[in-house]
């Protein structure tokens, strides 16, 4: 489960450093100015800008209940073959998500990565309590 945490955190930061990236750039050519980002209200922004910060956005909602979920499962030394199957099918689909996100924003493809994405938290959450009810 660890793993499939870290993989998140790398997704992440991956995601952060490719809208800093953007805006460095954006900066430098003018295309938006520097104090444009002291109220970060997304006025004047480019829509690759905005998507990448959405999608890093996204990226502190949902995969909340996976590092809580995932941190008591470490704790509790529940790990399972269904909850490391479950974890990693999580990890995948919020990569397909931000892919989706922040290339060609196709919403309907996105919304099923995030609709996939959130069935496998609620997976995760039910079979932790249903371990976590069991090992009483």
């Amino acid at each position: 489960m660890i793993y499939a945490m870290f993989a998140m955190i790398l997704l992440t930061f991956g995601v952060a450093g490719y809208m800093f990236k953007l805006r460095v750039a954006a900066v430098r050519s003018g295309e938006v100015k520097l104090s444009a980002f002291r109220l970060n209200s997304g006025e004047n922004m480019p829509p690759k800008m905005l998507q990448a910060a959405r999608n890093y956005s996204n990226l502190f909602e949902i995969p909340v209940f996976f590092y809580a979920a995932g941190t008591i499962y470490i704790a509790l030394s529940l790990e399972s073959p269904a909850i490391i199957l479950l974890s990693w099918l999580f990890v995948a689909t919020r990569i397909l998500h931000s892919w989706i996100h922040i290339t060609n924003n196709n919403v309907i493809r996105r919304m099923q990565a995030f609709m996939a994405g959130n069935v496998c938290i609620l997976l995760i959450w039910a079979l932790l309590v249903w371990d976590y009810s069991h090992r009483l």
